[in-house]
């Protein structure tokens, strides 16, 4: 997607200049650079003596998830006539990079001092309520999943989404998708099983979990990502996260971010057959004494009304908003979040008309790997590639592959409250996610350990010798200290890494209450008629702690059969 980035940001302007007649620019092409969250951003922009003609992004080294909020940009810049434009909430660091860059071309373009150009904006297309067989709130994984299941079915199909770009939360995975008895993991040996899965997710949730939707979750992973191959996805290198007993994390060659790129392939899924609409939010989910009668949605422009026979709640879960957060759980007041800007808990007030049952509302995940205050996630994949945690004293203090609540449980315990996540050169090289924390300037990098202890304030003759006894362990394969099953390398070649992490608000496990059809139940234990229920939105299916590689196992899973359900009551 991104190798064709240049040829989808080219835009031809929409506006004329002011009727001044007074030229504003010289005529011609110029350059412009700004920094991203990724690396340098670099734009061509055209202009004539009055208005900018077209942008062009040259060079963009941001994530996939980012392609829609920067056409946001471009076209404001375009309608401005200017690059004095607002960014995108959710895209800081690109749409600053980007307007940066546009800024940079437009000086140069710029004759003497001349004063900023009045924008001349477009009129608002009036708008107009509309119809669908199947609306889907929300376009992050689960949302995208139904909207392309649900057509594949036959229904007509309008997703909602009120960020200014499609993924939600998943653009933020890196680490992959828990399945087992896959065709990936018998290409690659690993002899995994569904009823290892079922304990396993049943074991980190600690059995608070629905197990009938932990069963339909692992029966249907394999066909999942069967699902999600044939879409254009690729799922070939398999890993481990903590919790799980054999490798079953599905994700790209090389062990590449998993989230962003499953976006991208269900953006373009779900666009080719149905209507996926940003910027639109809503705000009621309409109903009568038979069910769900569709929503009600507003946008810049204005608000309208969907009529439809089903729809399917995919808004996520609420862990942006730590207002919302300690509603349910006081003892995380003031904490991080590594969740996109859009995870706002929407469907808690949506679904009150109706009389929907919540579960597990209590149930909020921290992730013991998050850069504090940057709140940038460090995913569990590199402790699955064999990193450790090192606590102040220079030593490890747990098993780094336990539950994501048992590590951040161990590092809240630590001075500081942080630990070092380390690892070598291999480690480095046997997962790409970690190029992205490189990029960022988020890794401390040492040609050797005694060097990294220095550069941390850590005793270098303890931290050496730590390595020393984990090296040893790997090598007898047993760890003495905190058990560690899985030891995949020793931590022996140079240059050393390590970043400084802690716990930050991760995912919500409670939500909506639905049963195995993704239909949502009542306070009454009864089906409200029409409407479905899929991701991080829904409560039971992880229990008290989500194993990492679950959330996009459940996203996907669920929002296929969300979709497909949600089709068959249409007819």
């Amino acid at each position: 997607m991104k190798k064709i980035i240049a040829s989808l940001l080219v835009l031809t302007a929409l506006i004329f200049a002011s009727c001044s007649g007074k030229a504003v620019y010289t005529a011609g092409t110029y350059t412009g650079e700004g920094q991203g969250h990724g690396g340098t951003i670099k734009v061509a922009v055209t202009v004539d003596s009055k208005a900018i003609k077209n942008i062009e992004v040259v060079k963009n080294p941001e994530s996939d998830f980012t392609i829609n909020a920067m056409k946001t940009i471009l076209d404001r810049a375009l309608k401005a006539n200017s690059g004095d434009i607002d960014g995108v909430t959710g895209a800081t660091e690109t749409s600053t990079g980007l307007i940066a860059a546009i800024q940079g071309a437009l000086a140069q373009a710029a004759t003497g001092n001349a004063a900023a150009v009045s924008s001349t904006e477009s009129a608002a297309a009036e708008l107009k309520d509309d119809s669908a067989d199947v609306v889907v709130i929300g376009a992050g994984g689960a949302g995208l999943s139904a909207a392309k299941a649900a057509a594949q079915a036959g229904a007509k199909v309008i997703v909602l989404e009120k960020m200014p770009f499609v993924g939600g939360n998943t653009n933020y995975a890196t680490g992959g998708l828990n399945a087992a008895e896959t065709a990936p993991q018998e290409a690659l040996g690993i002899e995994d099983t569904i009823e290892t899965f079922i304990d396993d997710t049943m074991k980190g949730g600690h059995n608070l979990n629905n197990p009938e939707l932990v069963r339909v979750l692992a029966e249907n992973s394999s066909e999942t990502v069967n699902w999600l191959i044939s879409l254009g996805a690729d799922l070939t290198d398999v890993g481990r996260m903590g919790g799980a007993s054999f490798n079953r994390c599905h994700r790209p060659a090389g062990g590449a971010a998993a989230g962003a790129h499953l976006v991208s392939v269900l953006d373009k899924a779900a666009e080719s057959v149905a209507d996926v609409r940003t910027d639109s939010r809503v705000t009621e989910i309409t109903f009568d004494a038979n069910g769900v009668t569709g929503v009600k949605v507003e946008t810049a422009d204005g608000s309208y009304s969907i009529a439809a026979k089903a729809v399917v709640l995919a808004s996520g879960g609420f862990g942006a908003d730590n207002d919302v957060v300690v509603q349910f759980k006081p003892e995380l007041a003031g904490f991080g979040t590594t969740n996109a800007p859009g995870a706002t808990g929407d469907a808690i007030e949506l679904v009150k008309p109706l009389n929907v049952a919540m579960v597990d509302m209590e149930q909020i995940q921290t992730h013991p790997t998050v850069v504090p205050v940057k709140n940038k996630m460090i995913t569990e994949a590199v402790r699955g590639n064999g990193a450790i945690l090192i606590n102040r004293d220079a030593k490890r203090f747990v098993s780094e592959l336990e539950t994501r609540d048992v590590v951040s449980e161990a590092t809240l315990a630590q001075a500081g409250k942080t630990s070092f996540l380390m690892f070598d050169q291999g480690v480095r090289e046997s997962l790409k996610a970690i190029e992205s924390y490189a990029k960022a300037g988020l890794l401390t990098e040492a040609a050797t350990i005694e060097e990294l202890a220095a550069a941390l304030d850590l005793d270098a003759a303890t931290l050496a010798e730590t390595f020393t006894t984990y090296n040893g362990y790997v090598a007898s394969g047993a760890d003495a200290d905190f058990g560690r099953a899985d030891m995949p390398r020793t931590l022996e070649n140079g240059p050393f890494y390590a970043v400084e992490v802690g716990p930050a608000v991760h995912h919500t496990m409670g939500g909506v209450k639905i049963n195995t059809e993704a239909q949502v139940i009542d306070n009454d234990g009864n089906i409200v008629a029409g409407l479905f229920a899929a991701g991080e939105v829904t409560g039971g299916v992880h229990g008290s702690n989500r194993l990492g590689g679950n959330a996009l196992s459940d996203i996907t899973t669920f929002g296929r059969i969300a979709g497909t359900q949600a089709a068959a009551f249409t007819k």
